[in-house]
């Protein structure tokens, strides 16, 4: 549809384009908005980049203005109702607040995933959204490099869930900062997706008898457990035995960063490696 379709984008309006409306709409009435300049400012910013909505608040201060009355910013803002921000939670200004907020807590900016959180928060967001957004970061862009990140955000869903609002929104902003504030590391997700990859690749191989267990007389006859050695009887509570199917040999999916816990994860897994390596396990 959209190759045989004309497609126009409505931005908002900036604060030029709203200033030119109020100029026109002053000189089609002949007569100054009774505003100051902080007022005047506020009532910019109260439009939300929306000529419409603009035209109706100077036509509210208008009507509440008597003769030469001019409305400083703190009379403007207790005078006309504050205009909820543009938000339609099905479409643009949802995802882009939502991307915005991700975003900045992947880029560990606390400020900015604050500020789009209040964003969010103002303009009616289900909180619940918000929280299992902030659970999906927390395993999608921390993952182990802070194994606490994630323990962080549920608690925080289940903070708000216990206190409602507004009391559990801190709860949400508390773990909105501690996830921005947090090493960051998308190690797990990207070893998931080539794990997942290779499971779709090899299919349904089965995996090495040795580590399967032999209930039966007949499995035990097949080799089902056969030179199966226990970790924990082993040096060092480590084996080296190869755990992969056969047939697939042995992969490596997980590379964890040197960051945050992942640093420790790392070196244990180095150290691993070589005992498999001299245990004859690769």
């Amino acid at each position: 549809m959209l190759s045989r379709s004309r497609v126009l984008s409505f931005k908002a309006l900036d604060e030029a384009a709203l200033e030119n409306l109020l100029a026109r709409a002053e000189a089609l009435e002949g007569r100054p908005l009774p505003l100051d300049g902080d007022a005047r400012a506020v009532l910019l910013r109260m439009a939300d980049g929306d000529g419409r909505a603009v035209l109706t608040l100077a036509e509210e201060a208008w009507r509440a203005a008597s003769d030469g009355e001019v409305f400083s910013a703190d009379a403007l803002q207790g005078l006309l109702q504050r205009r909820a921000p543009i938000y339609d939670k099905g479409q643009d200004g949802h995802y882009n607040l939502i991307s915005a907020l991700h975003k900045s807590v992947r880029g560990s900016d606390p400020d900015a995933a604050l500020y789009y959180l209040a964003r969010m928060f103002d303009a009616g967001e289900n909180p619940l959204f918000i929280g299992r957004r902030l659970v999906r970061m927390a395993v999608e862009d921390i993952g182990l490099a802070d194994p606490q990140a994630l323990v962080v955000a549920n608690a925080a869903k289940e903070a708000f869930d216990f206190l409602g609002s507004p009391e559990g929104e801190l709860a949400l902003a508390q773990a909105c900062v501690y996830l921005a504030s947090a090493p960051k590391s998308n190690a797990v997700y990207t070893a998931f997706k080539a794990a997942t990859a290779a499971a779709k690749e090899f299919g349904s191989l089965p995996p090495p008898r040795r580590i399967l267990n032999a209930p039966t007389k007949l499995m035990r006859e097949e080799g089902y457990g056969e030179g199966y050695r226990y970790d924990h009887d082993e040096p060092d509570a480590f084996s080296g035995q190869d755990y992969f199917p056969e047939k697939m040999g042995r992969r490596a999916f997980y590379d964890p960063p040197e960051r945050g816990f992942e640093r420790d994860i790392r070196k244990r897994l180095e150290w691993w490696a070589k005992l498999r390596s001299e245990r004859g396990g690769e």
